[in-house]
């Protein structure tokens, strides 16, 4: 089957996450610029789970480039990153709300699920033979995704000694996605013929 409907239902869902999130958002008190400081925490929140559902976006509309077919595996799979992902309003919003070693550890175990759940969607495309090969020569040796769990982890142990100090890694593990995965971009640029 093609990938059409999988990519048009994900991409729906993240949109609908994204909305969900910023529905969240409380606005200030007040009508002054000092009101915001209030909103403070809300707002970056918000951003740091915004970054993550874009480069979620990011790379699941570039893993999709090179594939011209997908099987019921993969639709399952998909589902599961779905899933971890549509809790990221939750995880964002308690966080928020209480923010504290058991809000820190489960925003931490909601990024790192989603991490496992899209290594699992990509295994899951790579196991398909007439596939298996490029996506490899696509993928390379993945140093991101492998070092992203560990910081994960390493947040989510963080959290508790002190809360805050579990936040570093998620950061640092966005930042490090900020800069663009180019390799699949290049894959495509020197394999045209590949182009789902």
């Amino acid at each position: 089957m093609s990938t059409g409907r999988l990519e048009a239902f994900s991409d729906g869902v993240l949109a609908i996450i994204i909305t969900v999130m910023v529905l969240e958002l409380k606005p200030p008190e007040g009508p002054h610029f000092s009101d915001l400081h209030g909103s403070a925490t809300s707002l970056l929140t918000y951003l740091l789970s915004f970054v993550y559902i874009g480069i979620y976006w990011n790379n699941h509309h570039h893993l999709f480039q090179i594939a011209r077919t997908i099987d019921g595996t993969v639709l399952w799979a998909n589902l599961h990153l779905l899933f971890w992902l549509s809790l990221y309003p939750f995880t964002t919003n308690w966080m928020d709300e209480q923010f504290g070693q058991a809000s820190v550890v489960v925003y931490g175990l909601n990024l790192l699920l989603a991490a496992i759940a899209f290594t699992l969607l990509t295994r899951a495309m790579m196991r398909i033979p007439d596939r298996r090969e490029r996506m490899q020569e696509a993928f390379g040796t993945d140093l991101k995704g492998k070092i992203s769990p560990v910081l994960y982890v390493a947040g989510i142990l963080l959290a508790f000694v002190e809360p805050w100090l579990g936040l570093i890694p998620f950061v640092v593990v966005a930042l490090i996605w900020l800069i663009p995965d180019r390799r699949i971009e290049r894959y495509l640029q020197t394999h045209p013929e590949t182009t789902g």
